[in-house]
């Protein structure tokens, strides 16, 4: 009893030390401008306003931006999906010359840091002339690693007898996919779009580099800019952080159901 009660305590103060800047972070977006400069720093406002919200959506555009992330994010969760499971489902159920290889070459290239490559994706966008758009934005997400492994792993699941019995029955490998294996993948579906959209929208050293007008920026770019600015209005920046996190953190939470059924279930078979 005693121990349980003791992880409980412990559970409780992790989960306070993590939620304690968030809740701060909502707090001081709804600050006096000013106020939180103060020493020591109010917990609360003293007279809550939305007026750095406004400030931001009506003097900097903040609603644009805002609109720039959910397209790249939304774009580059449905094209990676598109590109990512036929290619984890070929490489887990499909049998072709140097599949193994081929796979094993993908797998080690995920300890390669991405910073690595964004130079020579950066010089091939330029040659192809997609570097200022959202094309070249939504590049480096088509076709995760990762997101092929964790496809893979899932499918691995899927018992061979039931796929092929749908190929006696005359069924192609895209109705296949389509009709049978799809729908056993909804969690690890979910999984994915989290990862690449939740990615994308936090994303801010590739935007950053191959977008160069600033109405095509995405938030994270676009509030960087802004805090070399106002570097002292803490209340503005974390109205503008607020509104950030907030759409994502609803969507993760919302989500978290298939999220962790997806991991765990996939991290099941190797």
């Amino acid at each position: 009893m005693i121990r349980r009660a003791a992880v409980t305590t412990l559970a409780a103060l992790v989960a306070l030390l993590t939620i304690a800047p968030l809740l701060w972070m909502l707090s001081v977006s709804f600050m006096q401008p000013g106020e939180a400069a103060q020493f020591p720093p109010p917990l609360l406002p003293d007279h809550p306003g939305w007026q750095n919200y406004r400030t931001l959506f009506e003097s900097y555009g903040v609603g644009r931006f805002l609109f720039n992330s959910a397209l790249v994010s939304t774009l580059a969760t449905l094209l990676a999906l598109l590109f990512t499971v036929p290619a984890g489902y070929a490489f887990a159920k499909l049998r072709f010359r140097g599949r193994e290889e081929v796979f094993r070459i993908l797998v080690a290239a995920l300890v390669v840091p991405g910073q690595i490559g964004m130079l020579p994706l950066f010089l091939e966008l330029k040659a192809m002339g997609l570097v200022n758009s959202y094309a070249g934005a939504l590049v480096p997400w088509l076709a995760g690693i990762f997101g092929i492994f964790l496809v893979r792993q899932y499918c691995l699941s899927i018992p061979d007898e039931m796929l092929e019995a749908a190929r006696i029955d005359g069924a192609s490998e895209w109705a296949i996919l389509r009709r049978i294996v799809l729908p056993l993948l909804t969690p690890i579906l979910v999984t994915l779009a989290l990862f690449v959209f939740l990615g994308s929208w936090n994303d801010f050293m590739w935007p950053l580099i191959v977008l160069a007008d600033q109405h095509l920026y995405t938030l994270p770019v676009a509030l960087a800019a802004l805090s070399r600015e106002h570097v002292q209005d803490n209340e503005l920046m974390m109205a503008g952080a607020v509104v950030t996190t907030l759409p994502v953190l609803i969507l993760f939470l919302a989500l978290q159901r298939f999220y962790l059924s997806g991991l765990l279930t996939g991290s099941v078979k190797g």
